[in-house]
């Protein structure tokens, strides 16, 4: 199986911030990593699953509400890509 992790790193060039979203109700918890561009569109990764592409949304509101309706709640905070980079 393929890494998508050099796709990240790829990407790591053009994104704005990263999330992380949990399941509170599973145990243990499943991770879903958010990831904005600074093109305006989020990405949904999967961290468990080699950081699997789990789905794209145009906007930040179409990704937020697509995780609260799977019942994801945000991990407070936000890592900015101006703090890493």
């Amino acid at each position: 199986m393929q890494s998508h992790a050099p796709a990240l790193v790829e990407q790591a060039k053009t994104w704005k911030f990263v999330e992380l979203w949990v399941d509170p109700v599973l145990f243990p918890p499943k991770i879903l990593m958010l990831v904005g561009d600074r093109g305006g569109s989020c990405s949904i990764f999967n961290p468990a699953s080699d950081y699997k592409l789990v789905v794209t949304h145009s906007n930040y509101e179409a990704a937020q509400e697509w995780l609260l309706e799977d019942e994801y709640e945000r991990v407070k905070g936000k890592l900015l890509a101006e703090e890493v980079l």
